[in-house]
């Protein structure tokens, strides 16, 4: 299958022939499988420390220690703290008692992450792949004034350094409707909205063989990212398991197979 190559300017300039990963079919269940997983990488151990609830003074005396006794007191015979001239204090070390320790604590050593083939995470990128190669799919969620998926643009597009310039080029292919929409900035529901940080909706990935150029020309315009061939990953190819409006250059193209098989080998 071959799709047309525009150029900067918009118009067509040549065609590819499009590899077997944009052919795939999208299988949500697979790339949603794969989020998961790339998601519990980032997840913090969780512990607390061995001391948690022991740091007092108290102590068991025993049920019948003559000192310090909790017989005939109609007091719990527990660890209590010790207090000046012999009383008796507050229940402590045991977890039932308040600021006693936690029966079962979080274990530092706990596997936390969600372990995924390297095989079914190949099947979950080109998947998320072919899933942008999806007219009715990406349409449910981007404007794009061009019907044509994916978008791909010559090489020229990866010597774009300015802003200002990239969203020239984007508006030339007809992305600017999409862009517009993703500038709106939207609030979080609950107590994060209460935070002055906002939240911009994904607009267009630009996928590149080279990204160091363009990656300094996408970062400050709002909804669009940019990576790399040999950096990609489910989350960024198809967020919420949702398929992305994806341009690609030439290169990266050409190029997709070898990349994935070098990600996952």
């Amino acid at each position: 299958m071959e799709v047309d190559v525009y150029s900067l300017d918009g118009k067509v300039s040549g065609k590819v022939a499009l590899p077997s990963a944009f052919s795939k079919g999208f299988r949500p269940e697979i790339v949603r499988r794969a989020i998961l997983s790339e998601q519990s990488q980032e997840y913090q151990p969780q512990g607390h420390s061995v001391m948690a609830g022991f740091n007092t003074t108290a102590v068991y005396v025993g049920k019948y220690s003559g000192y310090r006794r909790g017989r005939h007191m109609g007091m719990s015979i527990r660890p209590r703290q010790k207090l000046g001239g012999g009383a008796m204090g507050d229940v402590r070390r045991v977890p039932s008692s308040v600021k006693g320790h936690r029966a079962h604590p979080h274990k530092i050593e706990k596997r936390i992450t969600e372990q995924i083939n390297r095989k079914e995470y190949l099947l979950a990128i080109e998947s998320a792949i072919s899933g942008a190669a999806s007219a009715e799919l990406v349409l449910k969620k981007h404007v794009l004034d061009k019907k044509v998926f994916p978008l791909v643009v010559d090489d020229g597009i990866e010597k774009v350094s300015k802003s200002k310039e990239l969203t020239k080029v984007l508006g030339a292919l007809g992305v600017s409707k999409d862009l517009e929409k993703s500038h709106k900035p939207r609030l979080r529901k609950g107590t994060a909205r209460l935070s002055s940080k906002r939240h911009f909706r994904n607009s267009v990935l630009i996928v590149a063989k080279d990204a160091s150029s363009i990656g300094r020309a996408g970062r400050n315009i709002a909804g669009v990212d940019v990576c790399a061939i040999d950096s990609l990953t489910v989350s960024k190819l198809a967020p919420g398991a949702i398929p992305r409006l994806m341009l690609w250059s030439k290169s990266a193209v050409e190029g997709v197979e070898s990349a994935l098989k070098k990600q996952v080998s």
